[in-house]
């Protein structure tokens, strides 16, 4: 027959080994809780698909829209001729003395890097198209070594560039003449305005996603306008200073900080799962 405790002494010593084991459990409990939220949080979102048959793990963002554009040699520019290309595009302008020279260097250095693949473009896109004619675009292009049949400067109408910056591509571009902007982000999706972009946003704003990039878009929520070109005028047109990935379809895969050379990695290595799986 069990004693029974008669004093509270005796009865917390009874006590004790069940207090002991279930703390064991609570301790074990919640490892395997965190354990399970920061495999979701921080998983490699860039990890190829098992079945190598196309890159699942990058997130898609949406088209970029058909557009008619002039390049730098005078020829007319549109969607249909990257169709089956994949290829990095940025905005940039000629007369920016900062961040723009430092974007186009870098596309220079992606150009000879990956000479060797044949359905690699590089665009970027000028937010100054008054002052950058195909004429100030080609002197501007050969300062950098740009192959003409692989990377495009690209002018045009002001107002249609401008809409394929904010609505096309939602990056954030702001026009210095236009008396109606009140601040730099046209084109700016929800979201915080800190975090760099390579993950999936929210599908209520129109981007597909998949569980579970979902729940991890929600946490550390992202938006591809947080970057703008801080040129220290007045005068000059705010534009973002990311790079963005379109695949063979035309679809938007990533964005990426040209200043970050962390962001840049990451293009790189997003860059080497199109070409490998389509």
């Amino acid at each position: 027959m069990a004693m029974i405790p008669t004093t509270p002494s005796e009865a917390r010593q009874k006590r004790l080994p069940h207090i002991l084991l279930w703390s064991v459990l609570g301790v074990v409990l919640v490892g395997v809780v965190g354990l399970g939220v920061w495999s979701v949080v921080w998983e490699d979102p860039i990890k190829p698909s098992s079945s190598g048959a196309s890159p699942a793990h990058l997130p898609v963002y949406g088209s970029v829209p058909d557009f008619a554009l002039i390049d730098q040699s005078g020829r007319p520019v549109q969607r249909g001729d990257l169709e089956g290309k994949v290829w990095i595009a940025n905005f940039i302008f000629t007369n920016c003395p900062d961040e723009c020279p430092l974007m186009t260097a870098e596309m220079a250095q992606m150009q000879s890097d990956l000479a060797h693949m044949a359905d690699f473009r590089l665009v970027s896109i000028s937010v100054d198209p008054d002052r950058d004619t195909p004429a100030v675009l080609s002197e501007y292009a050969e300062r950098f070594n740009a192959d003409p049949g692989r990377w495009w400067f690209l002018t045009g109408d002001k107002r249609a560039i401008y809409r394929l910056a904010a609505e096309g591509f939602r990056l954030g571009i702001v026009d210095p003449a236009e008396p109606s902007h009140s601040s730099p982000v046209k084109g700016k999706p929800p979201g915080r305005s800190s975090s760099s972009v390579d993950r999936p946003a929210p599908s209520s704003v129109g981007w597909t996603t998949s569980w579970p990039q979902n729940l991890r878009s929600w946490l550390p929520s992202v938006e591809p306008a947080a970057a703008f070109a801080d040129h220290g005028r007045a005068k000059d047109t705010l534009h973002s200073t990311r790079f963005v990935l379109i695949d063979r379809l035309a679809q938007i895969r990533g964005y990426y900080d040209s200043r970050e050379e962390a962001a840049l990695q990451r293009l790189r290595q997003h860059l080497q799962i199109l070409f490998r799986d389509g």
